[in-house]
């Protein structure tokens, strides 16, 4: 993270580079990114954008004179390739596991000073001195992850890796290392030639989603009463509801469906098994 820039709309971003070199948080990896992914994030952001769903930006892509060893296809045949450096933007690069690692190591402290940051900066909608703001914080993103993945659904997009460090906090597409585009319909379907157990397949993505959530509360309960524990599992248990209401209403606008038919779910699921067929 390199700084925050507010533009002359007054719109504030996080400036970000990816493939720039190891950070104190780079863990085992070398911090690098080769020319093909960063092209890869760079055209997908901003289609993602364009397509109408939240998402991180793009800015700019430079290409470097550093060599990156890469395996490509995880076969154990590692090769040199071209290094290159994306500048993205996001309003906030927050994820789930930015709270869950301060609640693991107990820096509870801490943890509720970066939600009242975040809450700040970004929920302007929940009051600062209710009691009420990790619960309304919760509430707010369990509703906007639903509808954040019925729109990768209803674009065939599917996240190769949705554990919860790639799950942002306001709810926007981030973290674009494998990811596909369904050509048919397939709920099988996925990008990540690594994942073998097909965890993070497309047909899946719904209920990692709630995984992850469920995460995020457990990550919050320190800092919750018994009282909002028990209604932020009660909002928790209403994510399905509020994602199959908005993959409906997604789907039944592409078919010019208008109005409520009690066929309507019959059909949507008739036409995709259709495309699997086909």
């Amino acid at each position: 993270l390199i700084g925050v820039y507010t533009n002359r709309h007054g719109e504030r971003w996080e400036l970000q580079l990816k493939g720039s070199g190891k950070t104190p948080y780079s863990r085992n990896g070398d911090g690098r990114a080769v020319l093909r992914s960063s092209v890869r994030e760079f055209l997908c952001s901003e289609a993602m954008h364009y397509l109408g769903i939240p998402t991180s930006r793009a800015a700019s892509l430079v290409v470097s004179d550093d060599d990156v060893w890469r395996d490509q296809f995880y076969n154990g045949n590692i090769k040199k390739e071209r290094g290159a450096i994306v500048l993205r933007l996001a309003k906030s690069w927050f994820r789930i596991g930015s709270l869950e690692i301060l609640t693991h190591s107990g820096e509870l402290d801490l943890l509720r000073r970066l939600l009242d940051f975040i809450i700040q900066e970004h929920f302007p909608s929940i009051a600062m001195n209710d009691s009420n703001r990790y619960l309304e914080f919760f509430s707010t993103i369990v509703s906007e992850t639903a509808n954040l993945i019925a729109l990768w659904m209803s674009v065939g997009f599917a996240h190769g890796v949705c554990n919860t460090d790639n799950f942002s906090l306001l709810s926007i597409t981030i973290d674009y290392g494998p990811f596909g585009f369904m050509d048919s319909y397939d709920p099988n379907f996925v990008p990540n030639t690594s994942d073998d157990e097909r965890r993070y397949k497309i047909g899946n993505q719904a209920s990692v989603g709630l995984f992850n959530l469920s995460k995020l509360l457990q990550a919050l309960k320190p800092l919750l009463d018994p009282r909002q524990k028990q209604l932020a599992s009660q909002i928790l248990e209403g994510y399905g509801e509020h994602y199959y209401s908005r993959f409906t209403e997604l789907f039944k606008t592409k078919l010019g469906l208008l109005g409520e038919n009690e066929n309507d779910n019959f059909l949507i699921a008739f036409l995709l098994k259709v495309s699997l067929l086909c």
